[in-house]
């Protein structure tokens, strides 16, 4: 069977240094009729096993080990008997939501995923969080890239960029050397490609991204797919 790329798109809330944050996230399912891997369950496990449906899980892989990256990947995984898989550098962050348990892997660089007709490589791609990854699928000319670049640029966490300079280096050194009509499949937002972004880095690294922007905001999202309307991103913020 030929492999293809499914979305499914959860809402909810986390909890960011005691702040809640709604959050709409990207689960993105990778197979064929007959097995698949689940990318970031965020939440809803009935919602992303419907869209499964009766095909085997193999795997769930986690870009983060963020609450709205792993908040179903027990119950998704605990179906079919499948593996999670995060970096070892998030495990701090995973516990915070599964204290009782660990993920079945350990991620590394380079690794590989199987499924189907494809596979899927492990980027590290640390920045928003210190074990962030990204899976590029050369079979779908695909690269998901959970938090750490999305439609409109660089992710963030509760509205900032916990380490802006290690994501850059993430950014240009790995997800822009791949081939530029490669589909950014992000764990928040629309999809763009490698070729859309790619002309805006060397603003990013100019300061384009930390610059004060004195124009009001709408109620989209954000970067990081929180809605601006009445939440607050900082203790001091009304």
């Amino acid at each position: 069977m030929t492999a293809r790329i499914e979305r499914v798109v959860t809402e909810g809330v986390v909890d960011i240094d005691g702040t809640e944050h709604k959050v709409e996230n990207n689960t993105w399912i990778v197979g064929d009729d007959d097995e698949v891997i689940v990318i970031d369950a965020a939440r809803d496990a009935d919602k992303i096993l419907e869209q499964v449906g009766e095909r085997e899980v193999l795997a769930v892989i986690c870009t983060a080990g963020l609450p709205d990256h792993v908040g179903a990947s027990i119950e998704v995984a605990s179906r079919d008997e499948a593996v999670v898989a995060l970096h070892p550098k998030d495990k701090p962050l995973w516990r915070e939501t599964w204290s009782e348990t660990w993920p079945d892997i350990d991620m590394e660089d380079d690794g590989v995923f199987e499924v189907a007709d494809v596979q899927l490589d492990v980027m590290e791609t640390p920045g928003v969080t210190p074990g962030g990854v990204s899976l590029y699928c050369e079979g779908l000319g695909a690269v998901f890239t959970g938090k750490a670049l999305q439609a409109d640029g660089p992710g963030k966490l509760g509205g900032e960029y916990p380490a802006l300079a290690d994501q850059l280096t993430s950014i240009g050194g790995r997800l822009f050397t791949l081939p530029g009509e490669t589909r950014i499949l992000a764990a928040h937002g629309d999809e763009v490609t490698v070729g859309d972004l790619e002309p805006h880095f060397d603003d990013w690294v100019s300061g384009s991204l930390t610059r004060v922007d004195t124009e009001p905001a709408d109620d989209g999202p954000l970067t990081d797919g929180t809605k601006i309307s009445g939440i607050r991103l900082g203790p001091g913020d009304e």
